[in-house]
């Protein structure tokens, strides 16, 4: 379908960026098997992932300085190498989180039509590294380091929308963009966004990195990629 009626009403798109333009999820995997040389078959994607969660949740802080704790943390849960230089290698890998393969190209054309907003966990330094990947797409960026929370938190959304205030545009001119259920889909509807679920691991069981949750929040939008997102927002490319 090409651009149309039920996206005009949008001026602003507010992005998730890490698992949803940000393949976090890889990432996570391909640094802990390069540190531990486990196979999948000798340690599974869920048990990473499960690991990785927990870690998080201990070291919930800036995520360019503890991700070398949140290593630690698994390391010493899987029996995996836990030693300075291993942590090191794991922090380092976070700020080199690659785009997925359609985030780009995606953004590029829908900057062209909207206004685009970084909306995330992250701090300043690790956004940087992943707004730089992903071709400094953002008009403005809203991070954990500005608002002294982390989504779900509603204070994050909160100060977002009176700072897209301030350039003038309403919480009805927002729709915003997320694959996180967790962080993202479930409280920005309950605070009354439009939400565009962006279902990065369609076709696959469970959450892997992302915190479940105990039902699915129906989005007003849903696409399996940013790609299908844009050929729907903006017209296929």
């Amino acid at each position: 379908m090409s651009s149309q009626a039920p996206f005009s009403n949008f001026k602003v798109l507010t992005f998730d960026v890490v698992g949803t333009l940000i393949d976090f999820e890889t990432g996570v995997l391909a640094a802990v098997r390069r540190i531990s040389g486990k196979t999948p078959a000798e340690l599974s994607d869920d048990k990473i992932f499960a690991s990785y969660k927990r870690g998080r949740d201990a070291h919930p802080e800036r995520s360019s300085e503890v991700m070398f704790h949140v290593y630690r943390y698994l390391a010493k849960e899987l029996g995996l190498p836990a030693d300075d230089a291993s942590c090191d290698v794991f922090q380092l890998a976070v700020l080199r989180w690659a785009p997925f393969a359609d985030s780009v190209e995606a953004l590029k054309r829908l900057r062209t039509r909207f206004r685009l907003v970084a909306m995330t966990n992250a701090d300043r330094v690790a956004l940087s590294c992943y707004a730089h990947a992903l071709g400094n797409p953002f008009d403005d960026t809203v991070c954990a380091d500005d608002t002294g929370v982390a989504k779900p938190n509603p204070e994050f959304f909160a100060y977002n929308k009176g700072r897209q205030s301030a350039f003038g545009y309403k919480q009805s001119d927002i729709l915003h963009v997320a694959q996180s259920q967790y962080h993202d889909i479930g409280i920005a509807r309950k605070l009354g966004y439009k939400v565009c679920w962006i279902e990065r691991r369609q076709g696959l069981a469970g959450f892997g990195g992302t915190p479940e949750v105990p039902t699915l929040t129906k989005p007003d939008f849903h696409f399996p990629t940013m790609k299908a997102f844009a050929d729907a927002a903006v017209g296929a490319a």
